[in-house]
């Protein structure tokens, strides 16, 4: 019974397994819905589907790659413009040293403060000196009606309305120098402060951009320097007219007649040499440049009242050939203001400033113990 059950389920396992492949094939042919003529319609639209695909993909494929390309070519072009830039940079950074260290050096030498302040004191020095009308030739030699030639001073042959014309045109010549070098050492003065203001707070694009306008004032400050130092030595005047009538010279030829003007020093009081005692004082005073030679000079006494300089007493001239004067018959316990200036000449055309001193004469108790111990000579 039991080989029986065994022999049947074998062979309805057989029988199974002889049918399944037609179940099978039927259900693939069922599921793909193939035919003998090939896909059907729903293949068509997958088929369709996939290409697109296929396609979508390599156009974002593509387009990727375009993208990649333009940002490569974008990060490429800025690598060349920061090159560029940077080497911009560093051509003008090096045009703004170079231009920046060209004005420090005019500023350290040209219109350096040392500079300047040479000027200044030889401006102010001259300001204070005695101009004079300078002639040549000095001396000619003149023939008399007898024929003696002897030498005679230029100045006895010049007409002397021309010579007081020629004085004055002097005197104006003088003013406007002096008025012309404080002018142009304020410019000059000016001058350095804005170039040392463009030199200090200008960053480079600044610098760089005005540089035609910097270098113009360089140039303009140069001018006013050559200038400056030209009009420190008194120039030459120009004769327009005839200064000698030729009546005078009875037939001499004479030579050309050429003026100029010419300075001498101002006088400066030795204040470690200048006192005064009980009813005297003594003065002493020498030249700016400690060269010159003695000659006549005019020593002025004025009394102060009060105290005060604006309260004036009375006054004398003391005219002396020396560089110390001794001043006598003073008042004791009272002061004096001493004035020291050289003597009018006859080619004397311009003077401004003259040195003075106040002193105070000494008391009757200290100035006769002084008396006892020393009495001036002369």
């Amino acid at each position: 019974m039991a080989k029986a059950m065994a022999r049947q389920q074998g062979k309805g396992m057989a029988a199974t397994m002889t049918m399944r492949p037609a179940v099978v094939s039927s259900a693939s042919w069922a599921s793909t819905n193939l035919t003998p003529d090939g896909f059907n319609t729903s293949e068509q639209r997958w088929g369709a589907a996939a290409i697109g695909f296929a396609h979508s993909l390599l156009s974002h494929t593509h387009l990727s790659f375009g993208i990649m390309a333009v940002i490569l070519n974008e990060f490429e072009t800025s690598l060349d413009s920061t090159a560029h830039s940077e080497a911009q940079d560093n051509a003008s950074w090096e045009q703004y040293s170079e231009r920046s260290s060209f004005v420090l050096q005019f500023l350290n030498s040209t219109l350096s403060l040392h500079h300047l302040q040479h000027h200044r004191k030889k401006v102010e020095l001259l300001s204070k000196c005695y101009f004079y009308l300078d002639i040549e030739p000095k001396h000619v030699t003149v023939t008399e009606q007898n024929q003696v030639m002897h030498r005679t001073n230029i100045l006895q042959l010049i007409d002397p309305r021309q010579f007081q014309r020629m004085k004055k045109v002097g005197k104006n010549q003088t003013e406007i120098q002096l008025s012309l070098l404080t002018e142009l050492l304020e410019q000059l003065e000016r001058g350095r402060e804005e170039l040392s203001h463009y030199v200090e707070t200008y960053d480079t694009v600044t610098f760089l951009s005005r540089w035609d306008m910097i270098m113009q004032r360089l140039s303009k400050l140069s001018e006013y320097m050559e200038t400056l130092t030209s009009l420190q030595v008194p120039g030459k005047l120009h004769v327009k007219h005839q200064m000698v009538s030729q009546a005078d010279l009875r037939g001499t030829t004479l030579p050309n007649i050429r003026l100029s003007l010419r300075t001498k020093m101002p006088l400066i009081f030795d204040r470690n040499e200048s006192f005064a005692h009980k009813d005297w004082a003594t003065l002493k005073w020498f030249a700016e440049d400690q060269k010159s030679h003695l000659e006549q000079y005019e020593l002025h006494v004025r009394l102060l009242t009060g105290g005060s300089q604006a309260e004036v007493g009375y006054g004398r001239i003391q005219v002396v050939i020396s560089n110390t004067c001794v001043v006598r018959d003073l008042q004791p316990g009272s002061s004096y203001t001493f004035l020291i200036r050289r003597s009018n000449t006859q080619t004397l055309v311009f003077e401004r400033w003259h040195d003075s001193i106040t002193l105070t004469t000494q008391t009757d108790a200290v100035g006769e113990a002084d008396r006892s111990a020393w009495t001036p000579k002369g």
